[in-house]
């Protein structure tokens, strides 16, 4: 049996369900034994996956462990320490070697470390920033001493930097007499090695003597230290709140804009930027933050493909039950639909490979891990003190130390846009996490919500009307006043207070929707805290007093009016013209064409007609824009999977069952027919062994397919199953006898 495969069986129990835990695609399929763990154990593909969780300083001490050659022969832990440099205390490197051992990358003592061999497979080809070692330097020191100054300047930059450096003069052999540069003598000197034509190489042993008590360069023993800024939460929740309905208040816009004139479908599936660019001008919101808000909306299944023969993005039914609920409601399924997305809204407005635009929900910004990288950032705003927050460059630093080879190149950028997003949707402000946004990663989105209405302002019973026409909100109105305030007025701007503009145009809308004259009177009568402007109550009366002397009607359509004079001065209008408008009786005029079509007509001609039913009510022809009903929302896939935690302490049970069978000498066996034992020489076999009391070796396959080895006692044999001690376990365990490949009595 491998060494390393003998070290795994002498852990416990409870260490190994930690290494399955840690590292959980050994656990898949299930191993048979303990060797089956230990070949999978040094794999260089799960090597790499259990790397890549590991800290700077960790993968800095299996660099010098690969420098050591821990791989070929075992080292002392004080080794290791002095090759990471003078400022590194053993303690700490034992303290890492811990950590590397519980994931087996490292095994054995401290005065007898190994390293699993894929780890230098896994790490850089150039451990600590060294090269290859030369075969015949055996005296550094000496030969760095007899360097002229331009020769050692050029060995102290391949020193502090990466070991090879291209240069023509690789590809020249000359002897030492005939060297006319720098390379060219350490060549002839046998100082630097030559890797091809173009490239050479720092020995190893120059550049240690070169660094003296610093034998490799980068390490950083400890997590960087940021420097905390102290808002206080209550400022950072307010913050966070005022943001929050800034989002709700863009997305409801541009969920309105879509439903009026929804945008072509592109080709590659995303949407134009010139129609982001369009809609973000109309909506008065910056291009990346509309962005933002497309992939969310998409992401929340509010706005989805129409997949028509000419598709379009529109607004789906879930979108009007989303823009009835109450804010923190809405909110909490954006920053959910936010957390879970597996894309980067971040990337668009970049360029792709071949140097196109990357514009938003094109398949370019798709990354699986996304989701896992975000929580990763808003975790770590977490940790910090309540009411303390981090600038984005440390928060970099820090997550850089702790995971370095995650993410690739693009982990900055990913970190920094994972900030700016957290802050446009109130889940971070003022570079600290909310009390929402904490609920939002432990509790999910309805504790979230909870949360977040806690901290928005309280919502309004009145506004402030001015002499000329407009309407101040000044905060969050009552829903049932925002939307009367947006049926009646329209929004001139936005922000922490709202300043709507009443317009004959706002007032006929409101009239059209079934409002009155006295219905308006006592709407800003009842709720504005100022005094009533004679200019409104004029534009209020004028406008109702000229609203609906035309009556529509369907006939197809129909004008009536009791003022016959009305009529004719309609019929007169060249406006009117292709109307088509009939007379049939003094006071009624009708049209071929719809409703709508007539009464929008009218108005663009200069009346101001109102539409009524069947019934004589008015009618709000209103258009809600077409929706579609859109697809379950895609979310980030689990981080690694691996077996239940409930099941890996059985699952250790099988190891050490395994172990247990593998590990024993076999007697007489039943002969396989057709590749397994038959049936009644299985039973015969088992009957015996619980009469005399022997053990048996079990080939066993379970519900699963995996198949398993176990040394079992039988107890009972009947009903089709075996009962029995299973030895390696120490427990009573159940064997169907159909699943039983092979079995075999045990020699003493």
């Amino acid at each position: 049996m491998p060494p390393l495969a003998e070290w795994l069986r002498e852990r416990s129990d409870d260490d190994l369900v930690a290494l399955l835990r840690a590292r959980p695609d050994l656990a898949t399929p299930p191993p048979s034994d303990t060797s089956v763990l230990a070949t999978r154990a040094g794999v260089r593909s799960s090597v790499a996956r259990a790397c890549e969780d590991l800290d700077s300083f960790a993968l800095s001490t299996l660099e010098a462990l690969v420098l050591l050659d821990a791989d070929r022969e075992p080292v002392d832990s004080a080794a290791v320490a002095g090759m990471l440099g003078a400022s590194i205390t053993p303690q700490r490197v034992r303290r890492t070697v811990r950590e590397l051992r519980a994931l087996v990358l490292v095994w054995g003592e401290d005065d007898a470390l190994n390293l699993v061999p894929a780890v230098r497979e896994a790490l850089p080809t150039f451990p600590g920033g060294l090269g290859r070692p030369a075969d015949d330097l055996d005296d550094p020191a000496a030969a760095l001493a007899g360097l002229d100054e331009e020769e050692r300047e050029l060995v102290g930059k391949l020193a502090r930097g990466a070991p090879v450096g291209r240069t023509k003069d690789a590809a020249n052999r000359v002897p030492l007499e005939r060297a006319a540069n720098p390379v060219q003598r350490l060549l002839a000197k046998g100082l630097l090695l030559r890797r091809d034509a173009e490239t050479v190489e720092l020995p190893r042993q120059l550049a240690l003597a070169v660094r003296g008590d610093e034998p490799m360069t980068g390490v950083v023993a400890e997590e960087p230290v940021p420097e905390l800024t102290e808002p206080g939460q209550d400022a950072v929740d307010a913050t966070a709140a005022g943001a929050a309905l800034e989002l709700l208040r863009h997305l409801e816009s541009l969920l309105h804009a879509w439903s009026d004139d929804p945008p072509d479908v592109l080709r590659s599936g995303g949407i134009g930027v010139r129609e982001l660019r369009r809609t973000a001008k109309a909506l008065e919101v910056e291009e990346q933050v509309l962005a933002l808000l497309v992939e969310l909306a998409v992401a929340a299944n509010l706005i989805a493909n129409s997949e028509e023969s000419d598709p379009r993005w529109v607004p789906t039914y879930q979108s009007d039950t989303w823009s009835a609920s109450m804010p923190e409601q809405q909110w909490s399924v954006l920053a959910q639909a936010w957390i879970d997305l597996p894309r980067l809204p971040g990337l668009i407005g970049a360029r792709d490979e071949k140097d196109r635009l990357i514009g938003p929900l094109s398949e370019e910004l798709r990354r699986p891990t996304a989701g896992r990288e975000r929580r990763r950032v808003l975790s770590y705003l977490d940790e910090l003190p309540t009411g303390h927050g981090a600038a984005p460059d440390d928060v970099l630093a820090v997550l850089s130390w702790r995971a370095p080879r995650r993410g690739g190149r693009a982990r900055d950028a990913a970190v920094r846009s994972t900030l700016s997003e957290a802050t446009v949707l109130g889940v971070v402000a003022h570079g600290a996490l909310t009390t929402a946004g904490r609920v939002l990663l432990a509790d999910g989105p309805t504790g979230a919500a909870r949360q977040l209405a806690s901290a928005l302002p309280e919502p309004l019973d009145h506004v402030l009307v001015q002499a000329d026409l407009t309407v101040v909100a000044p905060g969050r109105l009552e829903p049932d006043l925002a939307a009367e305030m947006k049926l009646v007025a329209d929004v001139e701007s936005a922000g922490s207070a709202t300043v709507y503009r009443v317009s004959e145009a706002s007032v006929r809308r409101a009239l059209d929707a079934g409002y009155g004259a006295e219905d308006l009177h006592a709407l800003f009568r009842t709720r504005s805290r100022t005094p009533i402007p004679q200019s409104l109550t004029y534009l209020l009366d004028d406008v109702a007093r000229r609203h609906g002397k035309l009556r529509a009607g369907t006939a197809a359509a129909f004008l009536r009016c009791d003022d016959p004079v009305v009529l004719a001065e309609v019929l007169g209008n060249p406006a009117t013209a292709e109307l088509q408008l009939r007379q049939i009786a003094p006071t009624v005029l009708i049209s071929p064409l719809p409703l709508s079509d007539l009464v929008d007509a009218l108005r663009g001609a200069g009346f101001a007609p109102v539409a009524e039913g069947p019934d004589g009510t008015v009618l709000d022809l209103r258009a809600a824009g077409p929706r579609v009903r859109g697809k379950a929302r895609a979310t980030a896939p689990p981080a690694r999977t691996g077996p239940p935690e409930e099941q890996l302490g059985e699952l250790v049970g099988h190891l050490r069952s395994g172990d247990r069978a593998r590990g024993v000498r076999r007697g007489s066996a039943v002969v396989p027919e057709h590749g397994r034992p038959s049936a009644e020489a299985t039973l015969q076999l088992l009957r015996d062994a619980a009469r005399e009391r022997r053990d048996v070796w079990l080939g066993f396959v379970d519900s699963n397919g995996t198949r398993s080895q176990h040394v079992v006692r039988p107890v009972s044999v009947g009903g089709g199953v075996l009962q029995g001690l299973d030895t390696g376990r120490d427990e009573l365990g159940h064997f169907p006898l159909h699943r039983i490949m092979s079995v075999a009595l045990v020699e003493d």
